[in-house]
């Protein structure tokens, strides 16, 4: 053992060499304005990732391990709620979330086919695939124009005797009115989860977004907050909602034993389920109609580094977006980001919506922008009803719509972002304050 002890040592010490030689050049790189490349987003990190994936990937142990159970404990300790699960994707996150709210665990409150979810159509689809593909009923309101949030005062409008939940993001970190808004769930005895995928590390009334509601929901893809390549969590204070959330996602089994361990409950074989034999293996006994939806121990290894470093990547979000903000304030032409005075984002993007003083369209400045090497984004999909995958619904049946979306409209024809990543670097930033602000004089 001394001897493995010593190998396993060398690798990590290797691997931190290699990780100074091969990959900390390229992070420091020098920027040459208007050839080296502007990303919207990247992966920050240090030989701390890369030893933490070759220990994990050493152990072999493959699936859900020591690494994700640790990750686990730490983020819900960072968010300071009772329990957090880790899942493959932020999508998967959402699915799980909302999955959850149709358990018959929940009885009378349960999400049944048929019943309604207040949401918007401005944001990332998967937001409300699971709710289509559920058989209920998104009912979609608009958003405001500075925050690019859920306007609240449209719910009551919203509302039906069918409204059982509402699911609704964070846009880019910016939170949205947490306070209306679950005011309103709490008034109706409706669920709320926090679509916290964009927001990890944003505070409302200094509390954290993602752990006002019932269940939030992060993503860990590489443009987000924080990494480790694919990979999301669930986090809630309930301990029915954890209990069937860890149900569904492990197969929607009715045992709770982790990988590798049999007969935590003590009675694998002598309990009676449903019309089961008596004593049927508890480990094959489902509750749920359920998933695989865990990560890989390796990711969650890299996770856990980066959890080590997420404080430092909030304060360095909240800086770049500072500066973007003040470079860019004192034109008329474009409209930034508004935020509630309760509100302390970790932003995620920097959102720019044109304005009626614009003499140019918004593809004019995007594209200006990608010709010198800036990468922008959409606001996702704009208006989400706009797609073709809502071509097969019905407005009426399979959704409704809550007045015009003047505003998620607005966006989808005037709005893009820029990145503010914790490793844009202020020359970067400075880059694409000149750029933008060389192409809206050229346009007067």
């Amino acid at each position: 053992m001394d001897k493995v002890k010593a190998l396993h040592d060398e690798i990590i010490e290797k691997v931190k060499e290699y990780y100074h030689l091969a990959h900390e050049p390229a992070l420091n790189a020098e920027f040459i304005p208007g050839k080296s490349r502007v990303n919207y987003a990247g992966r920050v990190f240090d030989e701390k990732e890369l030893c933490n994936l070759v220990d994990s990937s050493l152990e072999f142990w493959l699936t859900y391990g020591r690494y994700s159970r640790d990750f686990e404990a730490k983020l819900a300790d960072y968010l300071d709620v009772r329990f957090a699960l880790l899942v493959n994707s932020g999508s998967s996150a959402n699915l799980l979330a909302f999955s959850a709210l149709t358990s018959p665990l929940l009885e009378e409150r349960r999400v049944k086919r048929g019943d309604e979810v207040i949401t918007v159509a401005c944001g990332f689809p998967t937001t409300v695939a699971p709710v289509i593909q559920y058989g209920a009923v998104p009912v979609l309101v608009d958003v405001e124009a500075g925050s690019a949030n859920i306007d609240p005062t449209q719910l009551e409008a919203a509302r039906s005797g069918k409204t059982r939940a509402v699911m609704v993001a964070h846009t880019l970190g910016n939170p949205f009115n947490i306070k209306a808004v679950k005011e309103f769930c709490d008034k109706y005895g409706l669920f709320l989860i926090e679509d916290n995928c964009d927001a990890l590390g944003s505070k409302y009334d200094g509390k954290f977004t993602g752990t006002w509601g019932d269940i939030g929901t992060s993503s860990f893809y590489p443009p987000h907050h924080m990494t480790m390549g694919e990979g999301g969590a669930v986090y809630t204070n309930d301990p029915l909602l954890k209990k069937i959330m860890l149900s569904i996602r492990d197969w929607g089994r009715d045992c709770w034993c982790v990988s590798g361990v049999d007969n935590t409950c003590g009675c694998r074989f002598t309990r009676q389920y449903g019309s089961l034999p008596l004593g049927y293996d508890h480990k094959y006994v489902y509750s749920h109609f359920g998933y695989n939806l865990k990560v890989s121990d390796m990711q969650a290894a890299v996770g856990c580094a980066q959890l080590e470093k997420f404080s430092g990547f909030v304060e360095k979000r909240k800086a770049n977006f500072t500066r973007l903000f003040n470079g860019l304030k004192d034109l008329p032409q474009i409209r930034l980001f508004e935020k509630y005075p309760e509100s302390d984002p970790s932003w995620f993007g920097f959102l720019i919506t044109l304005t009626e003083q614009a003499k140019f369209s918004r593809n004019d400045l995007v594209k200006y922008l990608e010709a010198h090497n800036i990468q922008t984004r959409n606001l996702f999909a704009g208006n989400l009803t706009k797609h073709p995958c809502f071509e097969h619904l019905v407005e009426g049946t399979d959704y409704r719509i809550v007045g015009e979306l003047k505003n998620t409209d607005n966006i989808m024809n005037n709005a893009f972002w820029i990145g503010l990543y914790p490793g844009m670097g202020e020359r970067r930033l400075d880059y694409m304050i000149s750029i933008i602000r060389d192409f809206i004089h050229e346009s007067k």
